[in-house]
């Protein structure tokens, strides 16, 4: 076993990225590539772990390690930690495996001390600049190490600044700087009752141990639960020696990326702030200047740059985001990683970069981030809206938003959870405010740049974002602009693509495909063999399906259909009715509604098969509230009596009654789906005449149709036997003579644990099985799921009882398991059994990995995620290939017919 914790960069390389993290297996691979990288070393992700084993301490065997390897980095710089004559200073910051940029916490300008930053003044000729890094290492050590907030240190260097009359940091002198620095030390002491060090190994020793502890801190648990990245992972250390872009007019910090990463463009796009450090610009405290100025201002250093970047995209196949520090001149790369970018810049990029042979088609959609086509189809604003727009920042996030202002993250998550759409309005966001960045339709900060935290957080969440809008002011509970005042909880609406502020309410419209996902579809389509179907309950959606690609309709869900204005009476004067004569009166009135919906959703999936979903709800959803009702039962016995009053309390008093017979202690397990057409043939029987009369109706005009007719909720075999025959005679009365020359199907879907488990029975009588996992899910962890996500759910995923929401991401462990039995032991009987999933998880990533490994035939989705399956059935073909389908000892089944 190797014990080794500590790896100088020139020990590792980028497969070693579980080990050194992300940033240190790229600092590694950098070094090693001849790059301009200050010397370093990483602490490893298994220290961490170690750390969090031994109670939250680094072992005296793991910093004797760093010690040692301190030691040799003084060798390579000719520096020593410690030493006033030729101080070394070093800066400690974290590195996942997965990037979580801003998440975790840094430290720089380690190894100053009271008598360091005289040598450090010495060294550089350059007193202010000295002190300047002094009060910074002691205000990120306060904060970070001694957990004083930042808003103490803030204040006290606002007062200095005011005291002197000083505008800018920039502008405070060297004596001004050691006022602050004692300052500083006394806030340190009197908040923590302990003394800023200044012995460098007790510094370094504590930043790690922070560095480590900020695995754990809320926010970076915020985004590990939001990214699914797993907790046992940890983080790594990177000690790395500084280099500092605050050294005068000749030294600078940056980030750049390789390519726009709102737009794709394939330049140079970043920023940069001439003697400043690297904090600065990300944090937004000031506003940086764009990299094409960097051109005119240091031309040797931005070709320096732009060669640099050329050849890192082209070393690691993928658009870079870049850290650089300028020092006297001289170029450093402190750091390279795989930018975070738009969905449209995701898919330009990918595209881009087959079309200039750096990737493969099949490279370019492993590459995809399938949530990325969620946020391509976030919706924009429509154009023929008329605006009132307040302000223009910069267009950090697209996508566009409407919500009421709020003003703090806590807020934010506050009215988020009480169903309401909020715009969160800051000078400018930090780490801590990830929570309310989360709860929020969008972003809109006074402050910071494109590679602000705010941006990059956003842009990573899809979330849109306008960053740097100086032309509002931000007080208590409102902002103002150009005179006009905005209150907390006024209506906004924000433009990330434009960078537009508009005041109120604004209709947005739905996205469109651009040429580059058209593309990247059409080579998902050519690897994938999951098909991929939609839940559709009308033509509109049907045909926005299509749009998306859709390959069929994999559940239409009827009840949906019976909600309208103008047929809820019907369905209600069906429910009503206390004979069968009365119910057939009122399912002949239904009968045109239901044929009509057929015919539409036929016309709009010619040619692709549409399983209907037979009536599945209580019924007593479709009455009136009760307890409203013995409202109006009272209101109207002590109201006057008119022979009007009388006749509507004879009205109300007959709802109620039926009401309370239709009550039920556990509706999702009571008297719906086949249950209800045993006990009321005649309801299936009417869906079932609508759909054959639709077919013909249909076929006469030349549409081909496909119908797949789904019996829902079936438990026991002979359930689906008496469903099928009174769905077979109904065929054979409408379609007579034609009904041989009709490919329709009969199945069922299965959301009940029995039904999974018997499924060879149930089989016997199905041509296709549709799994309802939602349903499926509920009933196998014996959840209701609104009980569940309202009450328990948020506790158990906390407490990491479970480690997703299994309503959201399929439970293989479980429901998984009962899926793939049913397939099994559904095709032991009938080896072509058409199988697929029409719950939610049928547009879940991780749950369509599963269905394509358990060799399922589609799964089924919204409209709008479509394209997010298509492209997660192709990387699933892309993982596993065609192990599933051989497992399973069959060819893949045709699913179309």
């Amino acid at each position: 076993m190797n014990n080794q914790r500590v790896y100088h960069f020139q020990e590792g390389n980028a497969g070693m990225r579980e080990l050194l993290g992300g940033k240190g297996a790229n600092l590694a691979e950098m070094t090693n590539a001849g790059l301009p990288v200050p010397p370093g070393f990483t602490v490893t992700t298994d220290a961490c772990r170690e750390f969090y084993e031994k109670g939250g301490q680094l072992t005296d065997e793991i910093f004797n390690e760093i010690k040692q390897a301190v030691r040799l980095l003084e060798q390579k710089k000719r520096q020593e930690f410690g030493n006033p004559d030729r101080p070394l200073l070093v800066s400690v910051r974290s590195g996942s495996v997965n990037s979580m940029p801003g998440m975790m916490d840094t430290i720089l300008n380690l190894g100053l001390n009271d008598k360091t930053v005289q040598g450090l003044a010495q060294s550089t000729e350059n007193a202010k600049f000295a002190f300047d890094s002094y009060r910074r290492l002691i205000q990120m050590f306060g904060n970070v190490v001694f957990g004083v907030e930042g808003i103490y240190f803030e204040n006290l260097l606002h007062s200095l600044k005011e005291k002197y009359g000083l505008e800018q940091d920039r502008d405070v002198s060297e004596e001004q700087w050691r006022e602050l620095i004692g300052q500083y030390k006394s806030l340190i002491l009197e908040k923590t009752r302990r003394e800023f060090p200044q012995d460098v190994y007790v510094q370094l020793n504590l930043a790690v141990e922070a560095v480590f502890r900020s695995w754990n801190n809320q926010r970076a648990k915020v985004y590990r639960k939001v990214h699914q990245i797993p907790d046992h992972q940890g983080t790594a250390v990177n000690i790395q020696s500084m280099v500092f872009g605050n050294l005068g007019n000749d030294s600078g910090t940056g980030v750049v990326f390789t390519r726009n990463p709102s737009t794709g463009e394939k330049s140079l796009f970043g920023e940069y702030l001439i003697n400043a450090q690297g904090e600065d610009v990300v944090s937004g405290v000031r506003t940086p200047m764009p990299i094409r100025q960097l051109e005119m201002e240091m031309p040797e250093v931005y070709a320096q740059l732009l060669a640099t970047a050329q050849r890192l995209e082209q070393h690691y196949k993928d658009m870079q985001d870049i850290e650089f520090t300028v020092e006297k001149g001289r170029l450093f790369i402190l750091q390279t990683r795989n930018g975070k970018r738009t969905a449209q810049a995701a898919m330009k990029i990918a595209v881009d970069l087959v079309r200039e042979n750096v990737l493969t088609p099949g490279e370019a959609i492993r590459r995809i981030e399938v949530s990325h086509l969620d946020q391509l189809l976030h919706r924009a604003i429509d154009t023929e809206a008329a605006l009132e727009v307040l302000a223009t920042g910069l267009p950090a996030s697209p996508g566009a938003a409407t919500g009421q202002v709020v003003f703090d993250a806590d807020t934010a998550e506050e009215w988020g959870r009480s169903g309401k759409r909020v715009i969160l309005v800051s000078m400018e966001t930090t780490p801590e405010d990830i929570h309310g960045v989360l709860a929020a339709e969008g972003v809109l900060t006074s402050r910071g740049g494109m590679t602000s935290h705010a941006a990059v957080v956003a842009r990573g969440m899809g979330k849109p974002c306008v960053c740097g809008c100086e032309d509002i002011r931000i007080q208590s509970g409102l902002f103002t602009v150009d005179g006009q005042m905005i209150r907390e909880g006024d209506w906004i609406s924000i433009d990330g693509a434009s960078g537009r502020v508009i005041r109120g309410e604004v209709s947005l419209k739905d996205p469109e495909i651009s040429e580059e996902l058209s593309e990247l579809l059409a080579w998902a389509d050519s690897i994938r063999k999951l098909k991929i179907f939609t839940n559709a309950d009308n033509p509109e959606d049907s045909a926005k399906a299509r749009e998306f690609g859709a390959e069929g309709i994999g559940l239409c869900r009827t009840e949906h259909m019976f909600f309208g204005a103008d047929r809820l009476s019907v369905v209600q004067e069906m429910i009503l009715s206390d004979t069968l004569d009365e119910r057939r009166i009122a399912l002949n009135k239904l009968l045109p509604f239901q044929q009509g919906d057929f015919e539409g959703i036929f016309r709009a999936m010619n040619g692709l098969p549409v399983t209907i979903r037979l009536l599945d709800p209580p019924l007593h959803e479709f009455l009136p509230d009760m307890e409203e009702l013995i409202q109006q039962s009272v209101e109207l016995k002590y109201a006057q009596k008119t022979e009007e009053t009388v006749k509507e309390l004879e009205r109300v008093e007959q709802l109620l009654r039926k009401v309370r017979n239709l009550h039920e202690f556990n509706p999702m397990l009571g008297q719906r789906g086949c249950r209800l057409g045993i006990l009321f043939p005649e309801i299936y029987e009417m869906q079932a005449e609508a759909i054959f009369r639709a077919i013909l109706t249909c076929r006469g005009e030349g549409i081909e149709v496909l119908p797949e007719i789904m019996i829902p909720l079936v438990g026991h075999e002979k359930e689906l036997k008496l469903m099928r025959e009174l769905v077979e005679r109904k065929a054979e009365e409408v379609l007579g003579e034609e009904k041989e020359a009709i490919p329709y199907k009969i199945g069922t879907m299965i959301e009940v644990p029995r039904a999974a488990l018997t499924a060879s029975k149930i089989a016997q009588h199905a041509d296709f099985f549709s799994f309802g996992t939602n349903d499926l899910t509920q009933m196998t962890f014996g959840y209701s799921r609104d009980d569940a996500e309202g009450k328990f759910l948020t506790h158990y995923l906390e407490d990491e009882l479970l480690s997703t929401n299994p309503f959201q991401v399929l439970d293989e462990d479980g429901v998984g398991m009962l899926i793939d039995w049913a397939v099994k032991q559904g095709r032991s009987v009938k080896p072509e059994l058409k199988t697929g999933v029409c719950g939610e998880h049928g547009g879940d990533k991780q749950s369509i990995f599963f269905c394509h490994k358990t060799g399922l035939d589609y799964v089924s989705c919204s409209p709008y995620r479509v394209p997010l399956a298509r492209i997660a059935a192709a990387q699933a073909q892309l993982e596993f290939g065609s192990a599933s389908t051989a497992a399973n000892g069959r060819n893949k089944v045709a699913t179309t017919s």
